[in-house]
């Protein structure tokens, strides 16, 4: 993708990302040309890139945080109270229209990210948008759940022949959903629930039977506001280290 093309292309996805982690239009737009600056520069010097999108929206977070390092200070000696900068979210506007939902840029969204470190805000982005994952699978809400998984999402699953698992991984979006929204039902009728993790570092969830025993753990490969990834392990085998596994 050329960088003119990638430009046309994810700069709104790009500005979505910097305005909720720095509360500005201004600064937001300052970050996503600065990224597309830096991508330019990388491509011009023969730089591989692989993922136009992956790569950008990684410069916009990195440039977002030591940003907001630099803000902090600024802002300590804001006189009054602080609040973002207002953006326009009717349908005319461009770049509202590719942000992520209106509660992500919403003033009280923003407001409270602003008490985050900028390395703490990142982080809460990412399990902001793992609670919306599984709340929709839970609560069967298939616009919601479309809206979070990448077009080109997967899933991958591992039972190690000792529990039900995908033979192979799902791909598309609209598959993965499907099979979500199915395990979500059947999860309902079963008394499973599911509680918030961070496994291996990453956003996810272990879901649990009604006794409290664990069924299985799935971790999430979230990247430019979307879930790319769901990896589900259910071979209790592999669960044991961490409690009691349901019919084990």
């Amino acid at each position: 993708m050329e960088s003119g093309e990638a430009y046309q292309e994810l700069r709104p996805l790009l500005f979505s990302i910097a305005y909720r982690m720095v509360g500005s239009v201004s600064e937001a737009e300052d970050i996503v040309q600065e990224t597309f600056l830096r991508f330019h520069r990388a491509v011009r010097e023969g730089a591989q890139v692989d993922s136009p999108k992956a790569y950008l929206s990684a410069v916009t977070t990195r440039l977002a945080v030591n940003h907001l390092r630099s803000a902090r200070v600024r802002r300590e000696r804001y006189v009054g109270t602080w609040l973002p900068e207002p953006l326009l979210t009717d349908a005319a506007d461009d770049a509202a229209q590719h942000a992520e939902t209106a509660d992500s840029v919403s003033m009280a969204f923003l407001v409270l990210l602003e008490s985050l470190s900028p390395v703490e805000r990142a982080v809460f982005l990412l399990r902001e948008l793992a609670r919306r994952f599984f709340a929709a699978v839970e609560e069967g809400d298939t616009e919601g759940l479309v809206g979070v998984l990448a077009a080109d999402a997967v899933m991958y699953g591992d039972g190690g022949g000792k529990a039900p698992a995908l033979a192979t991984p799902i791909h598309g979006r609209q598959r993965v959903a499907r099979l979500l929204l199915g395990l979500g039902r059947q999860a309902r009728h079963t008394g499973t629930h599911i509680r918030a993790a961070a496994i291996n570092g990453q956003p996810g969830a272990l879901a649990l039977d009604p006794d409290g025993r664990l069924i299985g753990a799935v971790c999430l490969d979230i990247a430019d506001g979307q879930v790319q990834t769901v990896r589900s392990i259910v071979n209790p085998d592999k669960l044991r280290h961490l409690g009691p596994v349901a019919g084990g």
